[in-house]
C-alpha cells in the first residue's frame, strides 16, 4: 500500500480545505462504490452494498483533513504571524518548512525568549517567506498552509506529513475495493475538519443515520524514550480504543472487534487515550445514540511534520476491517 499511502499523504489539505485531497480520493474509490456524493460541508460519503435481513447501515469514518496554518497577520518587514488549524505543539514546528496553498514557501522562526529552556508559545511563532516588507510580502492575512518534509520509506515504516488521517482514508479505500460480499449497507465517509472539532463527521453521521459507527483513525504510541506510559507499540498490531478524551467506545463494540481479531488470529492491542478523540466521539451521539467504536492505527510523533507508522499495523488493521465488514453483527 505504499503507493497509495504517498499519493495520499501528498495533498496540502488543513481543516476546512479538503478538496485536494478529496479529488485524490474520489478517483479511486468512484470504481468500486455504489453511489458517490460530496455533501455542503465537504464530505465525501460512499456507499457498497445493499442491508440485508441480517445486517446493519455502518458508516466508517476516516479524516481527510491534516493540520494545518492560517495567516493571522503581516508586520512591517514581511514576517507571517499565524494561528492553528488544528492543535499545534510549538515545539514541533521551530524550523520546521510551511507551503500555503498559495504555493508560497516559508520556514518558521521563534522570538528571543526570556527563558531559553522553556518551550516557545504559538504566539510567539513566525513565518519568514523571504519577504522584506509588508509590501513585498507574497502571503496575505487567512492564506492557509501545511508542514511541508518529505515521505521517507524506512522499509518497513514510513514517515511523512498528514498520516493522522490519511493512512485511515487509505484502510478505507482498501476495504471499499477489496470487498466483494458483505450482509451490510456500508457507507465510508471521508471526513472533513476532523481536526477542529469532528465537524463533517457531525453532520455526515446525521445523514448516514448508521446503526453502527466505526472510526478509523491515529492513535499515540508508548514505546519511545522518556514517554508518558500507554500500552500502544508499533508493530503490535491494530489498537482496540476502549476510551479516550472523548467518548467511552461501546463495550460491545470493543468485544465485537476483540472476538473478531481472536478468530481471525490478528494481533491486536487495547487502547485507552487520555487526550484527542475521533470522528466516534460525534457518530456516538447523532440522533439518538449510535453503537460506535473506533480502530486506531498506532502513530508516533502525532500532530507533528513527521509522523511514522508500521506497516504491518496497516497491513494487520486492514485484515481486521475486512474481517469485521464481511460477516453479520450481534451485539451481545
Amino acid at each position: 500500500m505504499k503507493e497509495l499511502i504517498q499519493k495520499l499523504v501528498a495533498p496540502s489539505s488543513p481543516s476546512g480545505y479538503e478538496n485536494n485531497v478529496r479529488d485524490v480520493i474520489k478517483a479511486e474509490v468512484a470504481p468500486y462504490a455504489d453511489s458517490v456524493i460530496v455533501d455542503a460541508l465537504g464530505n465525501l460519503i460512499v456507499t457498497k452494498g445493499k442491508k440485508s435481513t441480517n445486517g446493519k447501515r455502518i458508516m466508517l469514518s476516516a479524516h481527510m483533513d491534516e493540520i494545518g496554518i492560517i495567516a493571522t497577520h503581516v508586520d512591517k518587514n514581511g514576517f507571517v504571524r499565524f494561528s492553528n488549524l488544528g492543535y499545534l505543539y510549538p515545539r514541533n514546528c521551530v524550523a520546521a518548512h510551511v507551503q500555503f496553498l498559495s504555493g508560497v514557501r516559508g520556514v518558521i522562526g521563534v522570538d528571543a525568549l526570556d527563558d531559553p529552556s522553556k518551550q516557545p508559545s504559538l504566539d510567539q511563532l513566525y513565518i519568514d517567506v523571504g519577504a522584506s516588507s509588508r509590501e513585498d510580502c507574497p502571503v496575505r492575512v487567512g492564506d492557509a498552509g501545511v508542514f511541508e518534509r518529505p515521505y521517507i520509506d524506512l522499509g518497513k515504516r514510513v514517515v511523512s506529513k498528514a498520516l493522522d488521517d490519511r493512512i485511515g482514508c487509505v484502510l478505507l479505500i482498501e476495504a471499499l475495493k477489496q470487498i466483494k460480499e458483505t450482509p451490510h449497507e456500508l457507507v465510508f465517509v471521508f471526513s472533513t475538519q476532523e481536526e477542529v472539532g469532528t465537524r463533517g463527521a457531525t453532520t455526515s453521521a446525521f445523514r448516514v443515520d448508521p446503526d453502527l459507527g466505526l472510526a478509523v483513525d491515529v492513535t499515540r504510541t508508548g514505546d519511545v524514550p522518556n514517554t508518558s506510559k500507554m500500552e500502544v507499540s508499533l508493530g503490535k498490531g491494530p489498537a482496540i480504543k476502549v476510551k479516550d478524551g472523548g467518548m467511552i467506545a461501546d463495550p460491545r463494540i470493543v468485544d465485537w472487534m476483540v472476538e473478531t481479531a481472536q478468530k481471525a488470529n490478528l494481533p491486536y492491542q487495547m487502547e485507552i487515550l487520555e487526550g484527542g478523540t475521533t470522528d466516534a466521539r460525534v457518530i456516538q451521539l447523532t440522533r439518538a445514540g449510535v453503537p460506535s467504536g473506533c480502530l486506531s492505527i498506532p502513530t508516533r510523533y502525532i500532530h507533528s511534520p513527521a509522523e511514522m507508522i508500521d506497516l504491518s499495523d496497516i497491513e494487520n488493521s486492514l485484515a481486521l476491517l475486512l474481517a469485521l465488514l464481511r460477516n453479520p453483527v450481534e451485539l451481545k
